[in-house]
């Protein structure tokens, strides 16, 4: 195999994992990062001249690890301490690290990109998106708590059981900022997400929040297959390849997190997931329960995205112009879903101009080719 496409294969499956185990060896996360930039560097020079390692991930670390030593001797005399924990109360390197990531000293903004960056492996453009902010500011925002973590000696160490619910919130929107972004392709790191989501379930099994999360990402997950093959919307999937087994345990796992009565974010995002699916399932419209849903969801996370799946909510049970209405009160100018949501309303209330240059907007935004393509056929161009 071409070693460079081996070396580009281990940077997408395994660039989180590698991070996280020797972040958690020299308790530097910036430091690891450089340490593996350079090792995979390395790899490209080396590779094509002596071939792929049996172990491609064995060989980085065992390069990192050299590379760590180097730097540390130029700086101050070597030491690589372990990180402190209790193997039995994190079952896995990168959950440890997500909750090391959300340490109070780091700033409650950057914790969650700071975890896709460092943890998952996303790099500064797609963290950008998910968080609807510019590539160049959001780089900035992580090159800078990376540098706060090295001169503060924020401790890298993995919080006491009775400190991990305080970073719950972090964690989780870290993990479903990961399973969003990549939920088409690559399904590989959208599994990660659904393994780690699940790892907090098991965990912290009296958090609703975290069988909320696990939920959501049932709901989503269970029609992948159905999704195959180029972007198809909710109402024209066909229900036969959605996994019957994984709706089953969302349902079961949202019922769980309910009876605890502390509703959140979360719960509140897969009970809408729940209801799209039974009115799919049924043929029932159920759409006046969808709204009420989000207004319920608006008042505990009320973010803008929120509030252009509110409209289109709205849009369903009052009309078209209702649901423009309610998107003229939200500015996201640079959001694909936006004008997408904004063209179709255009195109139900017989305003075909305007839907048009609102379609060219969204397509001009989006960057998977599927979406861009089905956006292009509704908008007749």
């Amino acid at each position: 195999m071409d070693p460079v496409a081996v070396a580009e294969a281990v940077a997408r499956r395994s660039y989180g994992k590698l991070v996280a185990y020797w972040a958690a060896r020299t308790r530097d996360v910036a430091g690891a990062e450089d340490a593996l930039s350079e090792a995979f560097a390395a790899a490209l020079v080396a590779w094509p001249r002596t071939g792929c390692p049996a172990n491609p991930e064995a060989w980085l670390l065992t390069v990192a690890r050299r590379k760590a030593i180097d730097a540390a001797r130029r700086e101050r005399p070597v030491e690589l301490p372990s990180v402190s924990r209790d193997e039995g109360d994190i079952p896995d390197e990168r959950l440890a690290l997500l909750f090391v990531c959300a340490h109070p000293a780091i700033d409650e903004s950057v914790r969650a990109p700071l975890m896709l960056q460092t943890v998952l492996g996303l790099d500064a453009r797609k963290i950008a998106s998910a968080f609807l902010a510019s590539p160049a500011a959001m780089g900035k925002r992580l090159v800078r708590a990376k540098e706060k973590i090295r001169q503060a000696g924020i401790p890298f160490r993995v919080p006491e059981r009775a400190e991990l619910g305080e970073r719950l919130g972090a964690v989780l929107e870290a993990i479903y900022a990961s399973y969003t972004d990549v939920w088409a392709d690559p399904a590989q790191v959208a599994d990660e997400a659904l393994f780690l989501a699940r790892l907090v379930a098991e965990m912290m099994p009296g958090e609703p929040e975290a069988l909320g999360l696990l939920a959501l990402l049932l709901y989503t997950d269970a029609r992948r297959a159905a999704r195959q093959g180029g972007y198809v919307p909710l109402a024209e999937q066909d229900r036969n390849l959605w996994d019957g087994q994984m709706i089953a345990e969302a349902e079961g796992l949202l019922r769980a997190a309910a009876a605890m009565g502390r509703i959140g974010r979360f719960q509140l995002e897969a009970a809408i997931q729940s209801a799209h699916v039974h009115r799919c399932i049924s043929g029932v419209g159920n759409w006046e329960h969808v709204l009420r849903l989000y207004d319920a969801l608006l008042a505990v996370h009320g973010s803008p995205v929120v509030a252009v799946n509110r409209a289109v909510a709205l849009a369903e049970v009052q009309g078209p112009e209702a649901g423009l209405a309610a998107l003229d009160g939200v500015a996201l100018p640079e959001y694909q879903p936006y004008w997408a949501a904004r063209a179709e309303l255009l195109t139900r209330a017989g305003r075909r101009g305007e839907a048009e240059s609102a379609y060219r907007q969204a397509i001009g935004l989006e960057r998977d080719p599927a979406v861009r393509a089905f956006l292009q056929r509704r908008a007749g161009l």
